[in-house]
């Protein structure tokens, strides 16, 4: 569908933040569409300026785009205004690219990053004049296709796509590609086409499962229609992967406006709350240089002033010394900075920090995640309260004088003295930056956030606390953390109530979503069009309630996502359950001997630690 983008752009001076839907950007890539005879509309239903921060759609966007008979573009979440525009028009959603509309295309590839983005999900499909139903869409409608954390467990959105990737797009994405550009050139049916699919790394189809519940609600079994067993899929040598070359360059402020690089992918410390930490295992390192060289060629191509060395655990990258001297060294003379956004809670990482911002400390970020040593073990996150208060002191012996702290609240085992040691620990920090001198101008942020369990985690199992409990937790943090020193934020609790029956949901919930979509459900991660009382209304129109999902599970109870292999093995996150409630610790595998969590021996691909 040619010709959108003239009844479009006279317009677009009345709505907010135009650069999000104009393209054009430095670095953007226009192939021929006659030219290639795939072509894949890569989707993130958020605005554009979380879209294009993520680092991992630039990669799948640069893969597809250097094969020489297929292209990639982009469209991101149109916010109300603009969405009010096109309805106006009857003009469908477009890319970025070429300003064609969604259903022109052959795939359309959604990222899935965060649970509250669903209804902008649907909202783009309903704005591209494509079917939300899967069952509902003819052989000329696009594949819909979903990948990214949610897709671990997608059964709430399983009667809206086509197939879901589940872990690392890099390893299968092209062969899928490749697959359904052969078939469809052919004639091949969309059936048939995902037939060929569903046997290959990573593919789920949802329609090649029928699921059952009880009289109660519990699911009773879950049935494959065909041999089709989807299991994680995962990058062995993350050195063979693409990396962006060609760094999109926005004409607005991003969240991360800046250049970024993997250093390593996963996490071997075994946070038993963490779904990233278990989903992303095993721990694979990339190269030194090859990062050093990634950085230099994308400083030198975009100009950025600040570059990012990213993972879940920054400082237990194994040259992380020798790679952050060699960085400092090169870009800080060029007055560019060098960040690591993940940094553990001791005076190693503080020491890391001070090197990269020694002429502009701003705020360091801690994550002690409990007020407690007890609680810290029944997580998992094994540091001591003498080390995060050793922290505490280097950071301000540095000459930081502002810090941030992440805690969660709703933790399993959580008692009103772990409520208490939140306070007393950051009373504890503050003294220790008074006693050092920092005065006035110091400031201590305690952020907390609500415990949401995950799929794919030791507390998968768990229940989470309900809103009024949530409420009465953070009523007693705010009453009893006070002073000028202090700054105390916390998560909306009736999202983080509606993410829970999301994160733990199943195939009952899409009518759900639908209806809620249907009634004005738009941006519900955002405070100003956040509407739970929608949430419930609908829920209850269906004879469901939140707690049927935020609930304690047994462990003979089918989850929603038990068919869909992670690599890990059941029976360690049972026993790392058990271990937790007698608040009992698991090694660092890095380090220790093997945990025993499966993953390595199930998908075959070894740890890659650099020296090993």
């Amino acid at each position: 569908m040619k010709d959108l983008w003239p009844r479009i752009e006279p317009k677009l001076g009345n709505v907010s933040k135009p650069g999000r839907y104009i393209g054009a950007e430095y670095n953007m890539q226009v192939k021929d569409w006659a030219a290639n005879s795939l072509r894949v509309a890569l989707a993130f239903p958020d605005v554009y300026e979380i879209g294009l921060s993520h680092l991992g759609l630039r990669i799948i966007y640069e893969m597809i785009n250097r094969e020489p008979d297929m292209l990639a573009e982009r469209v991101y979440a149109p916010w109300p205004d603009f969405e009010e525009l096109l309805r106006q028009e009857a003009v469908p959603l477009f890319t970025l690219e070429t300003k064609r509309a969604l259903s022109d295309f052959d795939v359309i590839g959604f990222s899935l990053q965060y649970e509250l983005s669903y209804t902008n999900l649907l909202n783009m499909l309903d704005l591209s004049q494509i079917p939300l139903w899967s069952s509902e869409r003819q052989e000329e409608f696009p594949l819909i296709i979903g990948g990214g954390p949610c897709a671990f467990n997608p059964e709430p959105l399983a009667d809206f796509f086509d197939l879901f990737f589940i872990g690392e797009t890099e390893t299968e994405l092209l062969n899928l590609l490749s697959i359904i550009k052969r078939e469809k050139q052919k004639g091949t049916s969309k059936e048939e086409i995902l037939k060929q699919l569903a046997h290959r790394e990573g593919v789920y189809v949802p329609a090649f499962f029928t699921v059952a519940y009880t009289p109660g609600g519990v699911i009773r079994e879950i049935q494959p229609r065909f041999e089709h067993a989807p299991v994680k899929a995962v990058v062995g040598n993350l050195d063979t992967m693409v990396t962006p070359q060609k760094w999109l360059l926005p004409y607005l402020d991003i969240v991360h406006d800046r250049v970024a690089t993997e250093i390593q992918r996963g996490c071997t410390r075994g946070c038993r709350f963490c779904q990233a930490g278990m989903i992303y295992r095993p721990v694979r390192e990339r190269d030194p240089q090859k990062v050093f060289t990634d950085l230099q060629s994308l400083v030198k191509e975009t100009g950025y002033g600040e570059v990012s060395l990213t993972s879940l655990s920054s400082a237990d990258y194994s040259g992380i010394n020798s790679l952050l001297g060699e960085a400092c060294g090169y870009f800080t003379p060029l007055g560019i900075n060098v960040s690591l956004p993940s940094l553990r809670i001791d005076a190693f990482s503080v020491g890391l920090a001070a090197q990269f911002q020694s002429n502009r400390k701003s705020s360091l970020t801690f994550a002690p995640e409990a007020g407690t040593d007890r609680l810290r073990r029944v997580i998992n996150k094994n540091i001591r309260e003498e080390e995060i208060l050793a922290a505490a002191a280097a950071a301000f012996s540095n000459g930081w004088q502002k810090l941030k702290l992440y805690f969660m609240i709703g933790l399993p085992t959580e008692t009103e003295a772990d409520l208490a040691g939140i306070i007393n620990l950051a009373r504890e920090i503050l003294k220790i930056g008074k006693q050092q001198g920092r005065g006035h101008n110091l400031k201590i942020t305690v952020s907390v956030s609500t415990f949401v369990p995950k799929p794919h985690t030791p507390f998968q199992w768990h229940q989470q606390i309900s809103v009024a409990e949530t409420k009465a937790k953070q009523k007693y943090l705010k009453d009893n953390l006070i002073g000028r020193n202090f700054n105390l934020s916390w998560h909306d609790p009736l999202m983080s109530h509606l993410e829970g029956l999301f994160a733990r949901g199943d195939r009952r919930l899409a009518r759900v979503i639908a209806a809620a979509w249907d009634q004005g459900a738009r941006f519900d991660s955002w405070s100003d069009y956040f509407n739970y009382d929608l949430w419930l209304r609908v829920l209850n129109s269906f004879g469901l309630k939140i707690t049927d999902y935020t609930r304690q599970r047994s462990y003979d109870e089918i989850l929603p996502w038990s068919h869909l292999k992670s690599g890990l093995d059941p029976q360690f996150l049972k026993t790392e359950n058990e271990k937790a409630n007698a608040a009992l610790t698991t090694a660092d595998c890095r380090n220790n001997p093997c945990t025993g969590c499966g993953v390595c021996g199930e998908l075959k691909v070894a740890r890659r630690i650099l020296g090993e």
